[in-house]
């Protein structure tokens, strides 16, 4: 059995591609890592992160928009007419009153 084991290339002591195998799977398990972190950080599995919140006046959002949101209620609920309410998101804005 060891004869023949000799006798066939790729079974023997040749080189070959032998010294390209460990750097291929080497290169593999570097890909699936790689791979795995950026599906994490991504979101693509992992725990589910939901939407984010957008906090009115928060660093992204401007700072009267928690005070316009406040007047579009009040304006709703029927508090406040139209001409009050039109004065106040100008004012709001920066317009003249």
């Amino acid at each position: 059995m060891n004869t023949i084991a000799l006798l066939v290339p790729h079974w023997g002591p040749g080189v070959g591609f032998s010294p390209i195998f460990p750097a291929v799977w080497g290169l593999f398990w570097i890909a699936v890592i790689a791979l795995a972190v950026t599906g994490w950080r991504k979101g693509w599995w992992g725990p589910r992160r939901g939407p984010a919140v957008h906090t009115p006046g928060g660093p992204t959002g401007a700072p009267t928009a928690s005070a316009e949101q406040i007047l579009a209620e009040r304006y709703a609920r029927g508090e406040m007419s139209d001409d009050e309410y039109f004065e106040k998101m100008s004012v709001l804005r920066g317009g003249a009153a």
